[in-house]
């Protein structure tokens, strides 16, 4: 497949480096163990979903879109990359964060990536385990699309 026929935000910092893990190598005794270091794609302490944002934040942008909705798990990564790559297109971004876990700490649902999501100008909404978030999303989509 050619992807240049796509449209493209260029933003990550690619390639991310191979690094050789020199110690796990020796402990298991081979073969020669590497890990791709997708934490250097410089967005929001980085991660592979960068790579798929970039098309479709592209493809929102071309759409005329100025809200991106997006769903995941409390700690999601990729609510928290789609919340930075907003914020750097200038775009809101609007958070469905599914409980998953049914963690009541503090700590958990207020920190981490929620925290960086709130950083990076997203808001966000909770939701109880086991919805039909697509639904929910649209739901979401349809009172926004009703404020204009």
């Amino acid at each position: 497949m050619h992807l240049a026929r796509f449209p493209r935000i260029f933003l990550a910092h690619l390639p991310t480096p191979l690094e050789r893990m020199d110690r796990l190598t020796e402990a298991l005794g081979g073969p020669e163990i590497w890990i791709k270091r997708d934490d250097c794609t410089g967005l929001s302490t980085g991660g592979n979903k960068t790579r798929k944002l970039e098309f479709l934040m592209a493809e929102a942008k071309a759409w005329g879109a100025d809200l991106v909705i997006t769903q995941g798990a409390t700690q999601s990564n990729h609510a928290r990359q789609t919340a930075a790559f907003s914020a750097k297109l200038g775009m809101d971004c609007h958070l469905l964060l599914e409980d998953r876990t049914g963690y009541k700490e503090e700590s958990y649902n207020h920190n981490g990536n929620v925290l960086l999501d709130v950083l990076h100008g997203a808001t966000y909404e909770r939701r109880g385990p086991g919805l039909d978030m697509n639904a929910e999303m649209e739901a979401v989509a349809q009172a926004f699309r009703g404020q204009g």
